[in-house]
């Protein structure tokens, strides 16, 4: 089930992009972030009353606020710098180096959270990189 969801995840971001570099012409890419994050943040909390899970935010832990508001902050910056980025270059080029989070993300989880890399990981990781290369240049 994982896995659908995972697809899904990927043609929404691909949706993301192209509906983003749509709407944001003519407008100031912070002015459109805010707005992007107006609706995320309305269609989240309709989703946390839908299913009912509201009763769970006095069972979060302290360190789970702190790196919860740490990852929303830079979920934050991520979006804003990708929505200048879109709103100045192609979003062909924009989007795969965006990916390279995938990359990143590896290397940041072997060093801070000790996850182990793969040769595989390695392949894939060396792979993605040359291919947004390959995209961008």
């Amino acid at each position: 089930m994982w896995l659908l969801f995972a697809v899904l995840s990927s043609v929404f971001a691909a949706l993301t992009s192209i509906l983003a570099k749509v709407g944001i012409e003519g407008v100031n890419s912070t002015l459109a972030t805010a707005i992007r994050t107006t609706v995320v943040l309305a269609m989240a909390w309709g989703m946390v009353l839908l299913t009912g899970s509201q009763g769970g935010i006095s069972g979060i832990s302290q360190k789970s606020w702190i790196f919860l508001i740490l990852s929303g902050l830079a979920t934050g910056v991520s979006w804003l710098c990708y929505y200048y980025a879109l709103q100045m270059g192609e979003a062909s080029k924009v989007a795969p180096i965006d990916k390279m989070s995938v990359v990143i993300t590896v290397i940041l989880a072997f060093l801070f959270l000790h996850e182990k890399i793969t040769i595989k990981a390695a392949i894939g990781c060396t792979l993605i990189g040359a291919g947004t290369l390959l995209m961008v240049l």
